[in-house]
């Protein structure tokens, strides 16, 4: 498939956490939606995040991000649509979160060191 237009992208899709991205547009190679993470540990949790993406057959990526109270995050996910699921693999930077600066001590804001800013995982998507 090398017709951007072969896959329609557009609808809602749930992940294996009830995560949910809402693609409303992919016309031109571009993808238009939203995602509501259901992780109430995420630095996304409690809001629906605006996404822009790309796709080129099936192959896609969206991203977001969010300044927020406990810091500033952004998301990118990139994947391959097969068999009706959307494979994944994500990476989210973020530049500060709330937790304890040394064992014993109370949670705070603390602006978190470069290898510790980093998440990467996997995420498997399916149409509702």
């Amino acid at each position: 498939m090398s017709n951007d237009d072969t896959v329609n992208w557009v609808g809602t899709w749930r992940n294996q956490y009830r995560s949910i991205l809402v693609i409303t547009g992919d016309t031109g190679g571009r993808l238009r939606g939203t995602f509501r993470t259901a992780l109430g540990d995420s630095a996304f949790a409690g809001e629906e995040a605006e996404i822009m993406g790309l796709h080129v057959g099936a192959c896609a990526h969206f991203a977001f991000g969010r300044s927020a109270p406990h810091g500033d995050s952004v998301a990118s996910f990139t994947g391959l649509l097969r068999d009706g699921r959307l494979e994944t693999v994500w990476h989210v930077v973020s530049d500060a979160a709330v937790k304890p600066p040394s064992p014993g001590r109370p949670p705070e804001l603390i602006e978190l060191p470069w290898a510790h800013a980093v998440l990467t995982n996997a995420d498997t998507f399916t149409r509702v």
